[in-house]
């Protein structure tokens, strides 16, 4: 029988790509672990390997499609003595469709009474939400909802991919459903219209006779735009600033390249803020945390995410067990993974992770900024440029000193004000004794 060649899913999150290009093509001879097709996710390109060994029959989904579902049908694979006549009628799946159910996809149902699968033949057709997109739902799930009168739109679905299952709405009565809400507190609306934003045909209606040009949203900006307008809403952000003085950590800097440079090591600044922060992450445990929904999760190690600015948008790779490392250690994998993450050739475990990110534009001659904290991670230090300013020494006199503005972004959830400022004071210490991050 041929086998179907499914949509990966090459992260723990992707819901959908695009198949950018096919590396084989019809009629071709394949093995296990030969190269396929190359899938772009929202932030990376990954070669697809094949896992079983035929002739490709049939490609179901042309090379540059987007927006193609994990696990929909891209390819068919003809085993020996088969041909494309055994393909029959087989279709790729749209790209809205639901993603292909294993006898194990839905076992609420899969254990109902033969009355109730009955039933659910009859079931209602799937039903749309207010975007006009397809909700996916089981028939038998779809009958009960219609039942009862259950708005599907605002279900979660616990079954496979967020489908939703029988489980999801036999509890539920009419009064749950999102449109009974609205009539109970006609002010949410509002706030529903105000979190969505204007739609596009709005937004282009008011430029009517205006020219512009319209730059399609890949999957890498689409990502960010959600993650970025999740943390703005959801997050409970506040700000703790400091300055630092750099300048013995520029003459001990300058002192260690001298010594490295047969070896060809060339520290810089970030180098020495990714182990300063890794390193007080180990002085200050209880904000080496992330959020998780109903719960903190304290971290052991100090898994430290740099952002890197790429064309069309950024990645934050993650430096794991970064308090572990030598500066010339972590110079060498930021080097590494900065220069992947421009390719946009990191593995999704390469920027999954951390509890805590660097966002350094100083390079670029900003003094001072406010970054945007990362979910789930508990802060997010904003890194500004080393600037001579004339400083109060200790001694009381007036002294010129390179100084160094950053500022600390902190979810209030996980990490209090007390304890965000212990953790900037210990980063300031670590970067102004730059000695002791070597202890």
């Amino acid at each position: 029988m041929p086998i179907e060649i499914l949509m990966p899913a090459l992260s723990p999150t992707m819901e959908e790509g695009t198949l950018a290009k096919w590396l084989v093509k019809e009629g071709d001879t394949v093995s296990s672990g030969d190269l396929l097709a190359e899938i772009e996710t929202d932030k990376a390109t990954m070669e697809f390997e094949a896992v079983d060994e035929g002739v490709i029959g049939k490609i179901m989904v042309e090379e540059g499609s987007e927006g193609v579902k994990v696990n929909t049908v891209i390819a068919v694979l003809l085993e020996e003595g088969e041909s494309a006549d055994d393909i029959g009628s087989a279709k790729a799946a749209p790209k809205d469709a639901a993603p292909k159910e294993t006898a194990s996809a839905d076992t609420s149902d899969a254990q109902s009474p033969a009355s109730d699968k009955t039933e659910a033949a009859a079931a209602p057709p799937a039903p749309k939400d207010g975007d006009g997109k397809r909700i996916f739902a089981s028939p038998l799930a779809r009958r009960i909802a219609a039942d009862k009168g259950v708005d599907l739109a605002g279900v979660f679905g616990s079954g496979p991919h967020g489908r939703i299952v029988k489980a999801d709405v036999e509890g539920l009565a009419a009064s749950d459903s999102p449109k009974a809400e609205a009539s109970k507190s006609t002010a949410e609306a509002p706030k529903a219209a105000m979190a969505s934003g204007l739609s596009a045909s709005a937004v282009a209606k008011m430029y009517e006779g205006r020219d512009y040009e319209e730059v399609k949203l890949d999957g890498m900006r689409k990502t960010i735009a959600a993650r970025l307008t999740e943390a703005k809403q959801t997050v409970p952000h506040f700000y703790l600033r400091r300055d630092i003085q750099l300048d013995e950590l520029l003459s001990f800097r300058g002192t260690l390249n001298k010594q490295l440079e047969a070896r060809g090591i060339k520290l810089s600044v970030n180098d020495f803020i990714i182990k300063a922060c890794a390193i007080a992450l180990q002085q200050v445990p209880d904000a080496n945390a992330v959020w998780a929904g109903d719960r903190i999760l304290k971290l052991t190690p100090s898994d430290v995410a740099v952002a890197v600015a790429i064309e069309g948008g950024l990645f934050t790779p993650v430096l794991q067990d970064a308090h572990h490392k030598s500066l010339s250690a972590l110079s060498a994998e930021m080097k590494d993974l900065a220069a992947r993450a421009r390719d946009r050739k990191l593995a999704p475990h390469e920027y999954q992770g951390g509890s805590f990110a660097i966002s350094n534009l100083g390079m670029f001659g900003i003094d001072n900024f406010d970054a945007v904290i990362n979910p789930p991670h508990g802060a997010i230090l904003a890194v500004g440029a080393g600037v001579k300013k004339p400083v109060v020494g200790k001694d009381g006199e007036l002294a010129v000193a390179t100084v160094m503005s950053v500022t600390l972004s902190v979810d209030h959830r996980v990490i209090d004000g007390a304890l965000g400022a212990e953790l900037l004071n210990a980063i300031k210490d670590n970067l102004e004794n730059p000695m002791s991050m070597l202890a």
